[in-house]
């Protein structure tokens, strides 16, 4: 899988094929088409003996590639969870082996396979851009939600902002997902009804539930991994802790009552303490966790009122518990944020934390659609730099 990912990781970084412009279009866009050509031909020539096992990846359910290489059912699972990570998918489904490959192609540092901790917490990322935006001249706009997108004389040239002040440009590039983008913040009208139909059929299924929680001591999986005696954390501490993952089956049956608008007594659970590698986060002697959880339905059974999501946080907090005794004593704060509650405050439709799902009829050339793939769209001056865009979800500055 390394191999693969190897050799089709620069599909990422490169612009998809315009065959439009390839057929159509002048001189310097024919050549960038066949630019992008030879992308893949170059990619093809990487891949040698493994283009089969290409095709399986994208192809075939998660499970029965990790089954023919792996008998430990664990560890299968383990593996698993990054086939699901955000999709509302089950690991034995079609579709599930790309979005394991997806998440093998990460890096940190030119270190493959790897996730890494932003000092101060996901924040830190987006204050090192503004920050570097800034060095560039860039005037940043906080607290003022975007409104529309100015479009005169057929094109984009800046924005609205929600307490009325406008902002031209000679480009608009927006991070929003195309839902936001084009039929939020567009004027109606503006784009053809056959492009608007593509946009409203874009999947933005979520199956995630995140929760933050302040924690006034070290978490102790005492049963398997006891806590250090100086108190420091251990290795496991600083890593991604996954629970109720003991086989491939759980985190299918987890699944299935999502279908129904209900959730599982034992959801998929990945826990970081990323306090324990950044004492930034918290006080001496006390640290933050960051759980994601799967499988929540959008629109659970009865919704999501504040008496549910705290029903809900007390399932996830008890499956805690039994790999982890006296965790439920040391939570001081928690903030539980559903699907609707990533999309009210993040922006993110439908709660989808990959601005639609990495499915393949919504990656390549179908991102954000085949009308108008990778970051361009019919309006003149407006381009997509978020992950609606291609190739997709991830913090990896590709997207645009």
């Amino acid at each position: 899988m390394g191999e693969i990912a190897d050799a089709i990781t620069p599909l990422l970084d490169n612009s998809p094929i315009n065959f439009h412009n390839l057929f159509c279009g002048n001189v310097i866009e024919r050549l960038r088409a066949l630019k992008a050509i030879g992308s893949l031909i170059k990619i093809s020539s990487k891949l040698k003996g493994e283009t089969g096992a290409l095709f399986e990846l994208l192809s075939a359910p998660a499970t029965k590639v990790l089954d023919r290489w792996f008998e430990s059912e664990p560890l299968k699972a383990v593996l698993a969870t990054d086939s699901v990570i955000g999709a509302m998918l089950s690991p034995y489904m079609q579709g599930s082996g790309y979005v394991l490959l997806h998440h093998v192609m990460g890096e940190v540092e030119g270190k493959k396979n790897a996730w890494g901790y932003a000092e101060g917490g996901m924040g830190g990322v987006s204050q090192a851009i503004a920050r570097a935006a800034e060095s560039y001249g860039a005037s940043l706009h906080t607290d003022c939600g975007v409104s529309q997108i100015l479009v005169r004389e057929g094109r984009a040239v800046g924005v609205r902002l929600g307490d009325g002040t406008e902002i031209l440009a000679d480009v608009v590039l927006s991070n929003a997902t195309p839902k936001v983008t084009f039929l939020d913040l567009l004027e109606e009208g503006t784009l053809s009804e056959n492009f608007e139909s593509h946009i409203r059929s874009i999947d933005y299924t979520s199956p995630v539930t995140k929760i933050n929680v302040a924690l006034r001591g070290l978490p102790n999986f005492s049963q398997h991994l006891p806590n250090a005696a100086s108190g420091s954390p251990s290795p496991h501490h600083q890593c991604t802790i996954h629970l109720n993952c003991e086989s491939t089956q759980l985190l299918h049956d987890a699944y299935l009552p999502a279908l129904s608008g209900r959730y599982s007594s034992r959801p998929m659970l990945e826990l970081c303490l990323p306090s324990s590698l950044d004492p930034t986060l918290a006080p001496p002697g006390c640290h933050v966790a960051s759980i994601f959880s799967q499988y929540t339905p959008y629109h659970l059974e009865g919704g999501w009122t504040q008496e549910a999501r705290e029903r809900y946080a007390e399932v996830v907090f008890d499956s805690i518990e039994d790999y982890c005794p006296g965790f439920k004593g040391l939570v001081v704060g928690k903030e539980v944020l559903t699907p609707p509650d990533l999309e009210r405050i993040f922006g993110l439709t439908g709660g989808n934390i990959f601005h639609g799902a990495m499915s393949l009829d919504q990656l390549y050339l179908s991102r954000m659609s085949y009308l108008s793939p990778a970051y361009s769209s019919p309006v003149p001056g407006l381009f997509l730099c978020g992950s609606g865009a291609h190739p997709g979800g991830g913090v990896m500055g590709s997207p645009g």
